[in-house]
């Protein structure tokens, strides 16, 4: 059983057809099969863009898209931004760039490749929108504030990183991809929208993800003590993934100006221990707590001012954090089922459904 659908829309305005979109070229989803990027190309699909989804499928899984492969208007490619020759590709209509791992257990394995995807993946698709005279959409991230002295965060803030820290391959390069969108712009005057993205969440977030959130999660279903780092005092603000892809596309409507980077985000501020009592009273979980020490450069607290987004996009978050949590819940329930049934492993998951999407001479 593949668990890919989402909860039942909110009806939502269509994409005005405009000069940011192109409606006879396909749109490039860079990323597209992860958590965000499925959400994204499953939305661009349904208000009737033709999509590309590149994915390397390094830290992706397969069946995030599984469903969206009977649609004629959806093509997939196996590839890495930071390796791909943009005049090898089809003409686009528009490009969005969601391609890095954005967990910390994740890009912290694979530094080098995350900092190449961030810089040469960005530089990539930079030159492949050039080409085409497409906008551009670059999935920034709240890491760019690093440990923030500023609260809540604007986009006015330069941030405050350590260059040399366990995080710095993904908060460095997202700040040098945000450098490359704007010199583009000043130079090429292209058209580039640069979302600082803060905590998402929702369906298909994967079970190793190492998030907070999929963590207390899994631990709540399975009545395992629930994982705290520090005093659990930190503070974090949740996005549901719904919310966001709403906020990606004003972006890249064709009747918006975006001059600099917006915070996306839900300004909704909570502590990570009240974090955990919730997800154990939502999950009637006998779970208890147990605390950790804090990870280097764990920020301690993250919430964004949206003022801007509010202002340009006429957008704010809708999805409350009982009713995504209620929606994300239902979700890794159903993957705790089909992890129990015997289903093949993830691994062997993602093996025979990227096989399926690419040919066996793919993987």
């Amino acid at each position: 059983m593949r668990l890919t659908s989402s909860p039942a829309r909110r009806a939502t305005p269509p994409i005005r057809h405009g000069r940011a979109f192109r409606a006879d070229r396909p749109v490039l989803v860079a990323g597209g099969a992860g958590f965000i990027g499925s959400h994204l190309c499953e939305r661009l699909l349904l208000e009737g863009w033709p999509v590309i989804c590149l994915d390397n499928f390094s830290t992706s899984d397969p069946d995030n898209i599984a469903h969206l492969q009977a649609n004629s208007s959806f093509r997939v490619i196996r590839g890495d931004v930071a390796r791909i020759r943009p005049g090898a590709y089809d003409t686009v209509g528009a490009v969005f760039n969601l391609a890095c791992p954005a967990s910390p257990v994740r890009y912290q394995r694979q530094p080098l490749d995350t900092l190449f995807t961030c810089v040469h993946g960005m530089n990539n698709l930079l030159q492949l929108a050039r080409r085409d005279g497409a906008p551009l959409f670059q999935a920034s991230t709240s890491e760019i504030y690093g440990h923030p002295q500023v609260h809540p965060q604007l986009e006015s803030y330069w941030g405050y990183v350590n260059t040399m820290g366990p995080r710095a391959c993904y908060d460095e390069g997202k700040r040098c991809a945000e450098t490359l969108c704007f010199i583009y712009r000043q130079q090429y005057g292209m058209s580039v929208r640069v979302a600082r993205i803060f905590n998402t969440y929702g369906p298909r977030m994967h079970l190793s993800d190492g998030r907070v959130i999929v963590n207390l999660i899994s631990q709540a279903l399975t009545n395992q003590p629930l994982t705290v780092y520090g005093d659990g005092t930190q503070t974090r603000s949740f996005c549901y993934v719904e919310d966001l892809v709403d906020a990606i596309l004003r972006m890249m409507d064709a009747d918006v100006a975006c001059d600099g980077p917006i915070n996306l985000g839900n300004p909704a501020e909570i502590t990570i221990l009240a974090l955990a009592r919730r997800i154990i009273a939502a999950t009637h979980s006998t779970s208890t707590i147990v605390t950790r020490p804090l990870p280097v450069d764990d920020p301690p607290r993250r919430r964004p001012n949206i003022d801007l987004a509010q202002e340009v996009l006429k957008w704010h978050p809708r999805t409350d954090l009982d009713t995504g949590l209620m929606h994300t819940i239902r979700y890794f329930e159903q993957r705790l089922v089909e992890e129990q049934d015997n289903v093949p492993s993830i691994p062997e998951r993602k093996r025979s459904a990227a096989a399926g999407l690419f040919g066996a001479d793919a993987i």
